[in-house]
């Protein structure tokens, strides 16, 4: 786990144990961050004119610069203008010292409680923050700042430079990292820094930073501005964009585009797979190895909860207990528990007594209980993020027209765009009959009763709903057919019964109802979203894991439509390219 800031506070002053330095000047934290990085980086004149500005910042400390950045933007934005921040913390802050030294600074109290408001976690990775009453995203990188550097993929118009000195940090004003801040920087890039350290400006010019000495602020007499040749304009705008399918896809895409200030239009076809039922349980793919797989299936849950949370009266529950059923179960479990990409406190051990309280059985087998994951009711996440964007209509055909493509839509209608992607689960193979997916047929099972169980999982699974319990499902591949077969309701209850059995007992077979759904599913069991063509774009293969993984590729796809820096790191990109296939 990430090594959290320890602070102490000396006559009003927060310093840093772990550095042994200040966090901001004893004469005013805003005025230094003001006069350091606001005015160092020519702000707000360099933004003036652009639809969107990106900052990006090594040392997130107590979020003072972006709060006063934040301040900034939203008194001189441009009209329709966009932030995007980047920033690097290896040692989060708790919110509550973060509160404290932000009080310090009433003038920008709006944007301090709006920062405080989303304040991120300690997990390893990405955290992505949005903050739509100020036009801005934030995405913190919660690592070490070379290895941050190297997984972001966006290029900065201006960076701030401040983490603790180089005499007591020297890892933050290394060569290699001062490459990576040149090598992320857009053309006409700005630079501030409170160092002169003559390391520090010998590295700037060597990546051609043109920089200058400027007067100090406080006790210190000197500081750095930058700044690279060229000049950077806006990304083209991508023009009309269509999305293919209105399942758990369509919307959270429908959503990401609105966030980046481009709307889409969301053609639903008739059916919405598993986003049809009366429950959705949100919780992590679970790998132990700790690798970049692993780190997506992390951050995408991390990601789903959090939205999920923002949407009034989407979450039937909270909670799930992940019960072991093999022998390897224990060893795997404990593995996941222990990696550094959830936040703490994530995983519970549960022995056989405390998984049987969970569960309302006789004592069997130990498990864990995964604390933040999620039951949500799939309808209320529909309607919050389609609003007005969906029709009911179904395509049957796309080709390339004008530079852009043309859907050919039942009834003879037709719809051109330029931007078209293709989020129709399995029904994306019948318009792109390339895409190496296979279809697996899913039947879930629901029945009223009246008290709705805990979440668990168990190689099956069950889960409340608002009147009762679902649970399932079948898995059965290249199985194209959704009419629902009583044999499956068997399967399913049978699957419950030898981990369950009294809530097997509570339930009448006579009253079942259901619905059966077709998945995508990759070779590798990885989601296949990004580019095909020029303008043609997939979001396909979410296999079981939809509402757990779309939110997160659905920011990352939207964001490189529209030529935004990603949420994802570059490394989880890959694994995520349809090109992989």
């Amino acid at each position: 786990m990430p090594e959290t800031a320890s602070v102490t506070w000396q006559d009003g002053v927060l310093r840093s144990a772990q550095y042994g330095d200040i966090y901001f000047s004893q004469e005013g934290g805003l005025a230094e961050s003001r006069a350091v990085f606001l005015q160092g980086c020519g702000l707000p004149d360099a933004w003036q004119g652009r639809k969107r500005f990106t900052v990006a910042e090594l040392g997130f400390g107590t979020g003072l610069n972006i709060a006063a950045l934040l301040d900034l933007w939203s008194r001189t934005r441009p009209k329709d203008g966009a932030l995007h921040i980047f920033s690097v913390e290896a040692h989060p802050m708790a919110r509550e010292d973060a509160a404290r030294a932000l009080a310090g600074s009433p003038e920008i109290a709006d944007a301090a409680q709006a920062l405080l408001s989303v304040w991120p976690g300690v997990r390893r990775g990405f955290h992505r923050m949005e903050l739509p009453a100020f036009g801005a995203i934030l995405d913190l990188a919660v690592m070490e700042v070379g290895e941050a550097l190297e997984q972001w993929q966006g290029a900065a118009d201006a960076w701030f430079l401040d983490g603790f000195s180089p005499a007591a940090n020297p890892a933050m004003w290394r060569e290699e990292v001062i490459s990576l801040v040149a090598a992320r920087s857009a053309p006409g890039a700005r630079l501030a820094t409170f160092t002169v350290a003559g390391a520090v400006r010998r590295g700037l010019e060597a990546h051609r930073f043109e920089v200058a000495r400027k007067p100090g602020y406080g006790r210190k007499r000197e500081r750095l501005e930058a700044r690279l040749p060229g000049h950077s304009a806006d990304p083209t705008a991508p023009g009309r964009i269509a999305i293919v399918g209105g399942g758990i896809g369509g919307a959270a895409l429908s959503r990401a585009f609105a966030a980046l200030g481009a709307p889409a239009e969301v053609l639903a076809g008739d059916s919405h797979g598993a986003s049809g039922n009366p429950a959705a349980l949100v919780s992590p793919g679970l790998d132990a190895s700790g690798r970049a797989r692993a780190r997506f299936y992390a951050a995408a849950f991390s990601r789903a909860v959090q939205l999920y949370e923002q949407i009034p009266d989407a979450v039937i529950a909270s909670g799930a207990a992940l019960i072991e059923t093999e022998e390897r179960d224990p060893r795997r479990l404990a593995a996941v528990a222990r990696q550094d990409v959830f936040e703490p406190g994530s995983f519970r051990r549960l022995d056989p007594q405390e998984a049987a309280d969970w569960l309302d059985e006789a004592p069997g087998s130990a498990g864990m209980l995964l604390a933040n994951a999620l039951v949500i009711d799939p309808a209320k996440a529909h309607a919050a993020w389609l609003g007005e964007a969906a029709r009911t209509a179904t395509v049957e055909r796309i080709e390339a027209r004008n530079g852009g493509w043309r859907l050919h839509l039942t009834g003879a209608a037709v719809l051109d765009a330029e931007i078209v992607v293709i989020a129709a689960g399995w029904g994306a193979a019948s318009l792109l009959p390339d895409l190496p997916v296979q279809p697996i047929r899913g039947q879930a099972s629901w029945a009223r009763i009246a008290e709705p169980p805990r979440a668990a999982s168990f190689g099956g699974y069950a889960i409340p709903t608002r009147e009762g319990v679902l649970f399932g499902s079948t898995h059965d591949r290249d199985d194209t057919g959704c009419d629902l077969r009583p044999e499956d309701h068997a399967r399913n209850l049978a699957a419950i019964a030898g981990v369950r059995p009294r809530l097997a007992g509570r339930i009448d077979p006579q009253t079942l109802s259901g619905r059966a759904a077709i998945r995508a599913s990759t070779a590798d069991q990885m989601p296949v979203v990004g580019e095909l063509a020029p303008g043609l774009y997939v979001f396909s293969g979410l296999g079981s894991r939809g509402f757990t993984t779309a939110p997160l590729l659905a920011e990352h796809l939207a964001a490189l439509i529209c030529g935004a820096p990603s949420p994802l790191p570059a490394d989880i990109c890959h694994l995520a390219e349809p090109s992989r296939l």
